[in-house]
């Protein structure tokens, strides 16, 4: 990606050293590097002790100079889908930059800071984390000026140990937010809840409760391929009715946070909800993929226990077999078979007609099938190519098939392998 006038910063990753491309660089034109060691070259460097540190200054440097407004999001689940109903609520009055793909760690937020141009008056940026201090430092650079929270949720449960843990590392966002930012959380999640006041402020609450700020009511599914809801802006005293073209009850929360932020942010009523309606789905989440023979259903970019469960919930709206595609879910900590094994019987719970399991954890998610289900078909495969073979053989005209595991899994490889056998 190095162009004219860059500055690349050099980092030794686990795998890559970015000093070993000093040369390819410079002559790209590059206009400097930063680096952590004497370099062989005569081009100009800046020789620092951690280019990291160097990344992340540089972008708190240029955030300062900033006079954009930054919505800053985090949460345990629909991080990305919450970013992308924000952005594209906002993107029906402003010029507005959101965080691409996933690029909501510490080398992704700086990069994301630095295409924050002039002309952007809106900035949504995506805040991920696994472990205490990560979210300190994502806030020192990005300085939201509104922090919205999706949920407390079972993950990274590894390093946090539990939802309060969680909840203390996620309110790390409020440590250098804005004098006057806002706080928007879900009202319905009971660690969320208990955060009274941010800044001196009280939160703005959205959720299914008519005591939140910003609720919806009259929600109705339309199968795997949308919501039906009704969103009220009580300081407004206005409704919404918007048809939300992603599935699943927790998208309706997603919509909710945007409208929220969209009110604060000035946003009339009918822009919302076009903002709402125009969502476009996500590669690996929840991204419904239609083919001649059958419909996919692409959640696999990662995975928790809330998560497969909403996402199961999803496929149990499908209107012929309904086939469930699981694999391990990472970081849960000492009760990851436990956790395992809860989702197995809840998919066993929804009737779902059959289930592949495939990853060394996921022996207890098909036990858990197993134990609570007669009716349904359990399959488990040590390899994906395993699975693969005898999922492509048992597949039907007209069934809808759900792919959904961690990142690690790469169940990205199952996805394209379903859509190559119908082309």
């Amino acid at each position: 990606q190095v162009g004219k006038n860059y500055i690349f910063v050099a980092i030794k990753g686990e795998h890559v050293d970015g000093h070993d491309f000093a040369r390819d660089v410079f002559e790209k034109d590059a206009l400097a590097m930063i680096a952590e060691r004497k370099l062989d070259t005569d081009r100009p460097y800046i020789l620092v002790e951690s280019s990291l540190e160097a990344l992340k200054k540089l972008a708190a440097y240029y955030r300062e100079g900033l006079d954009t407004k930054i919505v800053g999001i985090t949460g345990s689940v629909g991080k990305t889908s919450t970013k992308e109903f924000i952005s594209s609520v906002l993107g029906q009055k402003y010029k507005v930059l959101k965080t691409e793909g996933n690029f909501n760690n510490e080398i992704g937020v700086p990069l994301t800071l630095f295409k924050i141009r002039d002309f952007h008056e809106v900035a949504v940026i995506e805040m991920g984390i696994s472990d205490f201090g990560e979210m300190h430092r994502l806030s020192y650079m990005v300085r939201p000026d509104i922090c919205v929270m999706t949920n407390i949720g079972l993950c990274h449960l590894e390093n946090l140990g539990s939802r309060d843990g969680i909840l203390k590392a996620k309110s790390e966002i409020f440590d250098f937010a804005s004098r006057d930012a806002v706080a928007v959380l879900n009202m319905d999640d009971d660690k969320l809840y208990s955060v009274k006041e941010v800044k001196n402020r009280k939160p703005v609450y959205y959720g299914m409760n008519r005591n939140a700020d910003v609720y919806a009511e009259s929600v109705e599914a339309n199968g795997i391929y949308g919501t039906k809801a009704v969103i009220f802006l009580k300081k407004e005293d206005k409704k919404i009715e918007v048809k939300i073209p992603l599935p699943g009850k927790h998208m309706v929360y997603n919509a909710m946070a945007a409208a929220t932020v969209g009110e604060i942010l000035g946003l009339g009523a009918e822009e919302i909800r076009q903002g709402i309606e125009n969502i476009q789905s996500v590669g690996g989440r929840l991204h419904i993929i239609e083919t001649e023979k059958y419909t996919i259903i692409d959640d696999c970019y990662n995975a928790n226990p809330v998560s497969m469960r909403a996402s199961i919930d999803v496929l149990a709206q499908a209107k012929d077999r309904m086939i469930a595609v699981l694999g391990d879910m990472g970081e849960l900590g000492a009760d990851e078979k436990r956790l395992h094994y809860e989702v197995g019987a809840y998919a066993a719970s929804r009737g779902l007609d059959a289930l592949f399991c495939c990853g060394e954890l996921s022996k207890e998610l098909a036990k858990g099938a197993e134990e609570h289900s007669e009716t349904m078909e359990i399959f488990y495969f040590a390899t994906k190519e395993e699975l693969l073979l005898h999922l492509k053989s048992y597949l039907k005209k007209g069934d809808t098939i759900l792919v959904k595991a961690s990142h690690f899994m790469e169940f990205p490889d199952i996805v394209r392998s379903l859509q190559a056998s119908v082309q």
